[in-house]
């Protein structure tokens, strides 16, 4: 077995933000999933690892969460720490915005055919998070979007995976893209950013719409709006922690067990019982990436050894 994970990778700067993570919420009355977060990044003035993160968010009602990558370092690492943890599957892609900067370097394709070996390895559940960024990207650097965009659907749809879209400032490009090759059967709007013209199109396509803090902010009401016109079936929820944590606590470190204030302010938009909006979002999660209970953790079978030996 290879060395666990270092437990991260990068650090959030502060930026003049509050550090401290917020207190945990209400539970929520029935388990729900975190979709898209990524805990690689430490943030905070007293960073939690994976274990606490996700001892936290099972004490709130969040069942289990979706880890995803952003290059071949955070990748590996989301794919290595999902092998190993029940409570967490992977998702394992290049940022778009990486894809400029490789296709410079000449190593886009190698990168590419990592990710490729990685999407099959166990618990590896999504291919994502990429798609088109043109907010951070000019038109020198579109190309290489593209390119890595249409391979990564490639991958998503050769290994049966879903795909998880970052869309920024090009949402008709993604379409077109989308329509081009033909997406995934199971394809996520990561972040969903449009509004209900995008939602109306991606309901058409069955394509889903995962909501992060961002649907509480006050100058949102474009994302509130997408949120009422997509169909219940087709709605998912994520943290993309430690970013876009939700109001009350906007600008305070971000993660999974903060999802229960995102979900009750959904409701409260929708108008839907809790529970019953509890059950959808569960529902739909495992209809995209499956049930975390699926495919065993590494070293399960070792742990329990240890475990009925301790109990003797």
């Amino acid at each position: 077995m290879s060395d666990p994970a270092p437990a991260h990778l990068r650090t959030r700067s502060d930026g003049g933000r509050a550090v401290e993570y917020p207190p945990a919420p209400e539970p929520l009355p029935v388990a729900v999933y975190d979709n898209h977060t990524h805990l690689e990044i430490a943030d905070g003035a007293l960073p939690i690892d994976v274990h606490e993160h996700l001892e936290r968010a099972a004490s709130v009602g969040i069942a289990g969460a979706v880890q995803v990558g952003t290059d071949v370092a955070t990748s590996r690492w989301s794919a290595e720490v999902a092998a190993r943890e029940p409570r967490l599957l992977a998702a394992v892609a290049l940022h778009p915005n990486e894809a400029p900067e490789l296709d410079a370097a000449g190593t886009l394709d190698d990168a590419l055919a990592v990710i490729d070996e990685l999407a099959g390895r166990p618990r590896v559940r999504a291919i994502g998070e990429t798609g088109l960024d043109f907010y951070r990207t000019g038109e020198d650097g579109r190309g290489a979007q593209f390119r890595s965009f249409e391979a990564h659907i490639a991958i998503a749809k050769r290994h049966g995976l879903a795909l998880q879209i970052h869309d920024r400032d090009a949402h008709d490009d993604v379409v077109a893209t989308l329509r081009r090759v033909g997406a995934p059967e199971r394809t996520v709007f990561h972040c969903f950013s449009g509004g209900e013209e995008l939602a109306r199109l991606a309901a058409d396509e069955g394509w889903y719409l995962s909501f992060a803090g961002n649907v509480t902010f006050k100058n949102a009401e474009n994302l509130r709006e997408a949120l009422r016109v997509a169909p219940r079936d087709r709605i998912l929820v994520e943290t993309d922690a430690p970013y876009l944590t939700p109001v009350p606590l906007r600008g305070r470190p971000n993660a999974p067990y903060l999802v229960p204030h995102t979900v009750r302010f959904m409701a409260e938009v929708l108008g839907a019982e809790l529970d019953e909006f509890c059950e959808q979002l569960a529902a739909n999660t495992v209809q995209v990436y499956g049930s975390w209970q699926d495919e065993p953790v590494t070293g399960a079978a070792e742990r329990r050894d240890r475990e009925s030996g301790a109990e003797a």
